[in-house]
């Protein structure tokens, strides 16, 4: 098995509640671009606050793609080198124990990579193997710790750590005027998350976090243009298909309950329920073909309302908040992480307490 030995999540200083947000993006939006489109959509996307990565009046100057990539890599090596500080901290492993660093986002670009940049700082290894993805969306938090599994099992005594860092305001569109991008606005928040994850054979295993179980990738054929990116040269525009939540009811229903029945499980069997917040209209999808009581799904609405999605940063967070709740699963009590992503893909991890 790989033991989950800590998880973190980081916010950017700047706060601000979803009718502030509303009012700023309307200030920056073309004459005759509808206002009661706007706040209907705002009103309707669960998100109470969100952080930025920019003081909100800094983002009128961002003119190209070039100057908000650049405000991209500064934020990500800030708020990214401060969750991998604070997961090491709390695991009590040290930097150079790190054998592998995954780290991902699909909100900038940068050669080297984010992980690169922090290495020296951070007192990660010269030798330390590294896998920076861009890609796989929200759905890489959960896949990467798939990933990290994946390689401790043929390492036991080793130690693989996860970052995701995620600047979602910086790839605003001001002059995009689609519902998909005035969805995206109401919807995504910046932030950072770290996991750390060790072997049965390192010290650290001792640990009380969850065990990986297993996970499950998967692509549903046909889908490719229902979630992602069209990058121009304004940078990063957004495909959203309203689709989506039809979508999750006719595929990821199916494959939670495919999955956990490999491992003799029902939905109902699960006590912990670790699910990207992508959304209202997804979760309430997931809820409903899962048949799972409200309160399952309600730390993933919760951390929708104060941050937002976080794309792959979401599922650490509420991982994070799920250890650190009064009442966590018992032991031998299992876990489900789960996320979508473009492909359109589902990532599932199973966990036991």
């Amino acid at each position: 098995m790989t033991r989950i030995a800590a998880v973190s999540g980081v916010l950017p200083p700047h706060r601000y509640g979803q009718g502030e947000l509303a009012d700023a993006l309307a200030a920056l939006r073309p004459p005759g671009a509808d206002r009661a489109v706007l706040d209907r959509v705002y009103g309707a996307a669960g998100v109470t606050t969100r952080h930025l990565a920019l003081p909100l009046d800094a983002y009128a100057g961002l003119t190209g793609f070039g100057a908000a990539n650049d405000a991209f890599i500064a934020a990500a090596l800030e708020l990214g080198g401060a969750a991998v500080e604070q997961v090491l901290a709390a695991s009590g492993v040290a930097a150079s124990e790190v054998d592998l660093v995954v780290s991902t986002s699909v909100t900038g670009i940068a050669a080297p990579s984010i992980e690169a940049r922090l290495a020296g700082r951070l007192g990660l290894r010269p030798d330390v193997r590294r896998v920076p993805v861009f890609g796989l969306g929200c759905a890489a938090g959960a896949a990467a710790v798939g990933r990290l599994h994946d390689f401790l099992l043929g390492r036991p005594d080793g130690v693989a750590l996860l970052l995701a860092t995620e600047l979602c305001s910086l790839t605003l569109q001001r002059a995009d005027r689609s519902t998909a991008n005035l969805v995206a606005t109401a919807l995504f928040g910046d932030g950072a998350g770290a996991l750390l994850a060790v072997g049965p054979r390192h010290p650290a295993f001792a640990g009380a976090g969850p065990e990986v179980v297993a996970s499950r990738s998967r692509l549903y054929p046909g889908t490719e243009r229902l979630l992602g990116w069209d990058i121009g040269d304004e940078g990063f525009r957004i495909v959203l298909g309203a689709e989506l939540p039809e979508l999750v009811r006719l595929h990821v229903g199916e494959e939670v309950s495919s999955f956990l029945a490999e491992h003799d499980l029902k939905p109902g069997d699960v006590a912990a329920w670790i699910c990207h917040p992508g959304g209202p209209r997804v979760l309430d999808a997931l809820q409903e073909e899962l048949g799972l009581p409200p309160s399952a799904l309600e730390p993933s609405r919760r951390s929708l309302a104060s941050v937002g999605n976080l794309s792959s940063a979401s599922v650490l967070h509420v991982l994070r908040d799920a250890l650190a709740a009064e009442s966590p699963p018992p032991p031998g009590g299992y876990g489900l992480m789960l996320a979508l992503g473009p492909g359109f893909a589902s990532e599932l991890v199973l966990l036991r307490w």
